[in-house]
């Protein structure tokens, strides 16, 4: 999740009580220039239908922002809208077939900028930005409860997204350090009780995207504002880091690197803050391909937040938002979804 940048300007608002946050599909491949190509080294091209218009500029915040997209059970893609206000609909349920949506959850202090069923006990789980919480509800938001909430050594988190062991951890970004050239950020484990929290990385620039690998042996994390995907390995146990490097650089020009998805071959989906795209990697590093919006729709969407693969299928479903609204946008993955690449 990305505010407007400076790069966050979210948390005088909040502090202020604004939740004033900035932060079947068609395949085309592209070859040679021309019209609609991908400029050099983008890969291919996809290109990405449009679902749903999901929401509107709030007048109360100014802004919308669709996050964290998951797929759950009855065939409903879940997103989150960041900066819905107070009583407006903060988890929103949309049907894919027909572009219909309903309200799922809301609350009054929340700005949820990522959603994910945890493995553990099927509920879904909220990262709150605002409060610094993790809230857990039932998939029809029912009984909230939070989940985590207060100082890990001895600072609350500014949690933006999150992942799952097989187990039911939690693996949170703590995007801490909202002015260029802070490296304040941090990796967090959350046991799946909420009872235990520990610093697995830290140093970071405002990490945002984070997700296990196929295997669940290390976790790809981005850090916005230096454009880059690192690949965190954990020992055995997912408690420690035994070795950390800077897997990718995102040549996104402007465009800045939000969430990010990984499907069942190990690529890695970037989205980008700044640009109504999502640039698509293998896992050793090459750029497969960049998912864009239709040319005529470009204009009004400022960003690409995180996508939801359909596991054990390639339609995809990609978060896009702007100063026409929140949207929903259909296209097919280069590779099959698993749990990794549904939600986070």
């Amino acid at each position: 999740m990305t505010t407007h940048r400076t790069p966050r300007a979210l948390m005088g608002l909040a502090a202020a009580g604004l939740l004033a946050l900035t932060g079947c599909g068609t395949q085309t491949a592209v070859s040679g220039p021309g019209p609609g190509s991908a400029p050099s080294g983008e890969g291919r091209t996809i290109r990405a239908a449009r679902v749903a218009h999901v929401t509107d500029v709030h007048e109360a915040t100014g802004m919308t922002l669709l996050e964290g997209p998951v797929l759950v059970d009855d065939g409903s893609l879940y997103v989150v809208d960041v900066t819905a206000p107070p009583g407006e609909p903060k988890v929103i349920s949309v049907d894919v077939a027909t572009g219909e949506h309903r309200g799922v959850y809301t609350d009054r202090t929340g700005a949820y900028t990522s959603a994910q069923l945890s493995p553990h006990d099927g509920r879904l789980y909220l990262t709150d930005f605002a409060t610094g919480a993790v809230v857990g509800v039932e998939v029809d938001g029912s009984d909230p409860r939070t989940l985590f909430s207060g100082e890990v050594d001895g600072s609350k988190m500014t949690p933006d997204d999150l992942a799952f062991d097989a187990e039911g951890n939690l693996y949170v970004s703590d995007s801490h350090g909202t002015e260029p050239g802070d490296t304040k950020g941090r990796i967090v484990r959350i046991d799946r009780d909420g009872k235990e929290a520990t610093v697995l990385a830290d140093g970071l620039a405002h990490p945002n995207g984070i997700m296990f690998d196929p295997g669940l042996r290390g976790l790809w994390i981005s850090e916005l504002t230096e454009d880059t995907v690192s690949y965190l390995l954990l020992d055995a146990a997912k408690t420690a880091v035994t070795s950390q490097h800077e897997a990718i650089h995102v040549d996104g020009g402007l465009a800045q690197t939000d969430s990010l998805a990984v499907d069942a071959d190990g690529n890695v989906y970037q989205a980008l803050h700044g640009r109504p795209a999502m640039a698509v990697y293998s896992k050793y590093g090459e750029r497969l391909a960049t998912v864009e919006v239709p040319a005529k729709d470009a204009a009004g969407l400022q960003s690409a937040t995180n996508v939801a693969i359909t596991p054990g299928g390639r339609t995809a479903y990609l978060t896009v938002s702007g100063t026409d609204g929140g949207f929903v946008y259909r296209f097919t993955a280069p590779g099959k979804g698993i749990r990794q690449s549904n939600g986070g």
